[in-house]
């Protein structure tokens, strides 16, 4: 189990290196625990997140419906912020199931990555 955090780690830093976010087009941060999933948008520069929202508080029927709740959520909070483009950041994970259900949804409800 330590080796897999550790890998993942590893992507997630080598990710880092390479995106950032700013005022303008802020970082789409994703996090996905066994039970929840969390998203917020942090601008790197400032080193603030401008809004965030997670899975805690929804009582949907699965986890991959709840990922879609919280990308529609944070696309909302960024269009109340006038955030139209991000860069998305997977944190390390793979870009599939749940990842790709948030990503999906908060595509649909107008974000632009």
């Amino acid at each position: 189990m330590l080796k897999k955090t550790l890998n993942r780690l590893r992507i997630k830093n080598r990710i880092r290196s390479t995106i950032s976010g700013t005022a303008l087009r802020p970082r789409l941060a994703v996090f996905r625990s066994n039970t929840s999933i969390y998203a917020q948008l942090i601008d790197d520069v400032a080193g603030k997140t401008l809004a965030g929202t997670s899975s805690l508080k929804l009582d949907t029927a699965t986890k991959t419906k709840q990922a879609s709740a919280v990308g529609e959520a944070i696309a909302t909070k960024a269009k109340e912020l006038k955030i139209t483009e991000v860069v998305f950041d997977r944190g390390g994970f793979l870009y599939h199931g749940r990842i790709k259900a948030l990503a999906d949804a908060a595509r649909s409800a107008g974000l632009k990555f």
